[in-house]
């Protein structure tokens, strides 16, 4: 009797795996047939209508957005071809100016192109002047390196000193600074005239009284300032650490790294000197101690050529500008990037 009931257990415990094994292959088959219909039902909810369908020529249409794109480019380069020809047409026309002659120049309506080109002018400025020409190019060329050369040691010492060193006044002294770029630069010139004239310095008719007075330039210090303010203080606290001085710091860190903007200041500075005129109007009276835009302006009054010699003048300013084109066609990069990299943080 026994046996029988366990046999009877048995069973029931084989028929309820086996019904169990039939449930569980049903639950797969459906949960199959759900997926497939899900599947069937995205695809049919994401076909591709076609373009034709909708009523649009993609082949149409592409070629009119083409044309769109080049009828854009082609106002933007007119627009701005329009501009640099307006740009360029002063430095054409004192080019051309300079190889007329003085009777073509004069005429009632004016040529864009000399009738025959006249070298002769370049030869008559330099020539004509009784060597006056070289001794003028010579003070430029000194007063603008020794100036540049002095005013980018100044500047970039000032500006490592507000960047990075710590002294009781150090944004009070700087704000100082700031406020006086908002002070006229004809004031300071009217200042420093008296000052130089009045207090007995002698310094009238020298290379010292080109060079002194403009030294420092609140600006270049500004700009330099920023540039060493992106660089993280973590690089002087570990040379610090090293044993490195400041001076030591300065030259082998902070130098390389600002570069571009340092060039960009002894770039700016030197064309500055080279163009200057009101000071050395006034604190040079002899025309042995002028720059060479005092002699391109002066009308030539000093020379042995005519006064009225408009072409020879025109010569006279090519001559001056050449040197500066080609200093800023070389460096123009250095110029861009320096003042850019002034201009951003982080």
């Amino acid at each position: 009797m026994e046996e029988n009931k366990i046999n009877e257990v048995n069973e029931t415990l084989n028929d309820v795996k086996q019904d169990t094994k039939v449930e569980a292959e049903v639950t797969e088959t459906e949960e199959v047939e759900l997926v497939e219909k899900d599947t069937t039902n995205k695809d049919q909810n994401h076909t591709v209508i076609p373009d034709e369908s909708l009523g649009i020529d993609v082949e149409k249409e592409n070629k009119r957005a083409k044309v769109f794109k080049v009828i854009k480019y082609v106002i933007i380069y007119a627009f701005l071809t329009l501009f640099a020809a307006f740009a360029i047409l002063p430095f054409y026309w004192m080019i051309i100016s300079s190889l007329k002659t003085d009777a073509e120049y004069r005429q009632t309506v004016p040529s864009f192109f000399p009738e025959a080109v006249n070298w002769v002018n370049y030869k008559i400025v330099i020539e004509g002047s009784d060597n006056l020409f070289s001794t003028i190019l010579v003070n430029t060329l000194i007063v603008g390196i020794v100036s540049t050369i002095l005013s980018v040691i100044l500047t970039i010492v000032t500006a490592f000193a507000f960047a990075k060193l710590k002294f009781k006044g150090k944004s009070l002294l700087f704000t100082i600074l700031l406020a006086t770029m908002m002070i006229p630069g004809e004031l300071f010139t009217t200042t420093n005239y008296v000052t130089v004239s009045s207090a007995g310095f002698g310094w009238n008719n020298t290379y010292t009284v080109l060079i002194v007075p403009f030294m420092v330039s609140v600006f270049y210090i500004y700009l330099l300032r920023n540039t060493m303010m992106q660089i993280p203080d973590s690089l002087y606290q570990a040379a610090k650490v090293d044993g490195a001085g400041d001076l030591r710091f300065l030259v082998k860190v902070m130098i390389p790294l600002t570069s571009p903007t340092i060039i960009s200041i002894t770039l700016l500075k030197l064309i500055g000197t080279w163009n200057s005129y009101i000071w050395p109007q006034l604190v040079n009276k002899n025309e042995n101690w002028q720059l060479l835009s005092n002699w391109v302006s002066g009308g030539f009054k000093y020379q042995t050529f005519d006064q009225a010699s408009q072409t020879l003048k025109m010569a006279a300013a090519c001559m001056v500008t050449l040197p500066l084109l080609i200093l800023f066609i070389l460096f123009r990069k250095y110029i861009m990037r320096g003042v850019s990299r002034s201009g951003t943080k982080g």
